[in-house]
């Protein structure tokens, strides 16, 4: 049987990674012509009730252990005028250990036979043979054919309309990131805001964020309510004038932290928020599945990247306890997905006062035992 995943991001990866450690070949697409193609995004929280498991599952516990961001599971909570509201020291005993995207999808990857992952396939067209297996198109012509394929290629997954009719639609609310780079000598009032963790600012409607990564730099995440064509209207490539567009949001806040939006060393880069409706499932058809964002997108809520990593260990698993059965192993995988996902889809902090985020923060996650 041919297992054909489309994606190599954490959860395609740890589906491949798992499949590996039981003896079982997957081949992954992915759209992306090397791993070097595009940064992966800043810091993950890596949850003991998910990412960890999945991490277990994959074998690699002793290898994230040595991508630990000392020190990132700090937080701070400030008001717009710059006063703490919350100061979490942190510890990796708190359950959510820092680590960065990046490193953690490199760390899969090493982990891979050479060879699993084909780089420079973007799937355009996924056509159903009959008898439970697939045909996947790919930009360029090429195509491959599926006995059992696995739609991991997130929010505008090409796999998913086979299964589901729903689509990804905006929550009302988009991020804006850039970088301040050496931000302790460059940046110093900035960085004394952010502490040695991650900032939370919220205000209605609004929020300025940031976290730290390694050699000294600050990502900001800018967080506005507005409609798709308020963005539009900015042009994001001239840097200054599109920081001041945003900064005008945020009139009358503490300079240290508007600073994270003036004073970038990168561009701005947008990041309009969708989502799967809260309760996404489907019927089950023969020989295919999803995971991750492909199955169940939801706005950032720090639960994302741990559950696709926890669904690609579970579907993996599935697949290696029902051998020769794959329509056992998805109808099992799918029973434990479809709850999972919609209880953490409610948890959404995105638009949260202080006090609500406080109290975000303070309460144990769903299924953690802390």
């Amino acid at each position: 049987m041919s297992i054909t995943i489309i994606g190599a991001g954490l959860g395609g990866l740890v589906l491949a990674r798992v499949l590996h450690r039981h003896g079982i070949a997957a081949a992954v697409y992915e759209a992306e012509p090397s791993p070097e193609t595009r940064a992966q995004g800043g810091l993950l929280d890596i949850h003991d009730h998910n990412g960890r498991l999945a991490l277990a599952a994959a074998g690699l516990t002793e290898q994230f252990r040595a991508l630990i961001l000392a020190g990132g599971q700090q937080y701070r909570v400030l008001g717009p005028d710059g006063t703490v509201r919350l100061d979490h020291t942190g510890a990796e005993t708190d359950g959510r250990p820092e680590v960065e995207r990046g490193a953690l999808r490199a760390m899969l990857l090493d982990a891979l036979p050479e060879g699993t992952v084909h780089w420079g396939h973007k799937a355009t067209a996924v056509t159903a043979l009959g008898d439970g297996r697939y045909e996947v198109r790919f930009a360029g012509g090429t195509t491959v054919t599926a006995d059992l394929l696995i739609g991991a290629d997130g929010a505008w997954s090409r796999v998913r309309p086979l299964l589901s009719p729903a689509t990804p639609a905006y929550v009302g609310r988009s991020i804006v990131e850039t970088c301040l780079l050496d931000a302790d000598t460059r940046h110093p009032a900035a960085a004394a805001a952010v502490g040695g963790g991650s900032l939370f600012a919220p205000a209605p409607g609004k929020r300025i964020g940031a976290h730290r990564e390694r050699g000294g730099t600050l990502h900001t995440y800018v967080t506005l309510a507005k409609p798709l064509d308020w963005f539009d209207a900015i042009d994001f490539t001239d840097r200054a004038a599109a920081a001041a567009r945003l900064v005008q949001e945020f009139d009358g806040w503490a300079p240290e932290l508007t600073a994270l939006i003036t004073d970038g060393d990168t561009p701005l880069v947008l990041r309009p928020l969708h989502r799967l409706p809260i309760g996404h499932r489907w019927d089950r058809r023969p020989g295919v599945s999803l995971l991750g964002d492909a199955a169940h997108l939801a706005p950032s809520n720090g639960e994302g990247a741990n559950l696709a990593m926890l669904d690609g260990a579970g579907l993996a698993q599935a697949l290696a306890a029902h051998p020769g059965d794959s329509e056992a192993a998805l109808t099992a995988y799918e029973r434990e997905l479809f709850p999972r996902a919609a209880a953490v889809a409610e948890d959404d902090a995105g638009d949260a006062s202080a006090e609500e985020l406080i109290d975000f923060f303070t309460r144990p996650a769903p299924g953690s035992r802390r």
